[in-house]
């Protein structure tokens, strides 16, 4: 009966959109629709449905998802800014997804909608996978958005100690840490970007989860001069996938962790959550190696 099984299963329409705005560069599309592929999938489609080209506030998210899953779509993705506008739509969150206070993929089961945050178990995945022997004593964690507060879970979950939070935004930065501090039971508090640096002298590790070192986002995070050989570094940004914050690490010796490692990780746990087929996650890193440097030599 498997062989009947996984052949009626190979026959299944897949129809997943990813919902943000301004993802026309959204490389999630090649990434899915070439693994679905890859895995003898046939009827499997991944759409983008850009907020920006039909004009649409982020107010009106909910909306949109709801619409999508009535003309069809099997399950979403989500990208900001629309991770926490969507909640209000959902019917069901996974613990995950309810402590982050985010979801970044929508499962639809029975007409249910469960919103479901692979952005913290991508980055836990990718950590544990690249940093097996990473000293989690003290850890900061640059930027309490949607991308900062999945990390910061999938910090606390690590096993962190003391996780130190640091966004622009002081308020924001305790809020994440409020929440982080009721779901597991680390220490955390949060500091003021001016206070990085100082910071930094008794960490082992630093996360950005910024845009800051992103294509069309210029420079680092952090002062160079403020890392040190102590450290291991990680960036959840893959545009480029060797960032000036990675790479001023990288010369002083640290482990570093690129954000392409966190992005194939969250793209195959929400491909098994859509499909309920498991992904093969190198050959999804080496599609990922190639669409970057194919868009390196077209830039």
């Amino acid at each position: 009966t498997s062989m009947r099984h996984s052949a009626i299963r190979q026959e299944t329409r897949h129809r997943i959109g990813l919902v943000g705005a301004g993802i026309a560069t959204s490389l999630s599309p090649l990434l899915h629709e070439h693994e679905a592929a890859a895995l003898g999938l046939r009827d499997y489609r991944y759409d983008l449905i850009d907020l920006d080209r039909s004009d649409t506030p982020v107010e009106r998210t909910g909306e949109v998802v709801r619409d999508a899953i009535a003309a069809g779509y099997t399950g979403l993705n989500v990208t900001h800014p629309c991770k926490q506008v969507v909640l209000d739509v959902l019917d069901e969150l996974s613990p995950g997804a309810r402590a982050i206070g985010a979801v970044n993929t929508v499962v639809v089961a029975n007409r249910t909608l469960i919103g479901h945050n692979t952005d913290g178990s991508g980055f836990l995945a990718a950590l544990r996978a690249q940093l097996p022997q990473a000293p989690l004593n003290r850890v900061l964690l640059l930027g309490a958005g949607g991308a900062g507060s999945a990390v910061a879970h999938a910090l606390a979950e690590a096993g962190v100690a003391e996780l130190v939070v640091a966004d622009a935004d002081a308020a924001r930065a305790a809020q994440v840490g409020a929440r982080v501090q009721v779901a597991h039971s680390t220490d955390v508090r949060a500091v003021g970007v001016d206070e990085v640096a100082g910071v930094l002298a008794g960490c082992d590790g630093v996360v950005n989860a910024t845009p800051i070192g992103m294509t069309g986002f210029a420079g680092s995070p952090v002062d160079a001069a403020a890392l040190h050989p102590g450290l291991w570094a990680a960036d959840v940004v893959y545009r480029p996938i060797r960032t000036e914050f990675l790479a001023a690490a990288s010369a002083l010796g640290c482990p570093v962790l690129d954000g392409g490692h966190m992005l194939v990780a969250q793209a195959a746990d929400t491909f098994a959550l859509l499909t309920g087929v498991q992904p093969d996650r190198a050959r999804m890193r080496a599609h990922l190696g190639d669409l970057l440097s194919a868009q390196r030599l077209s830039a």
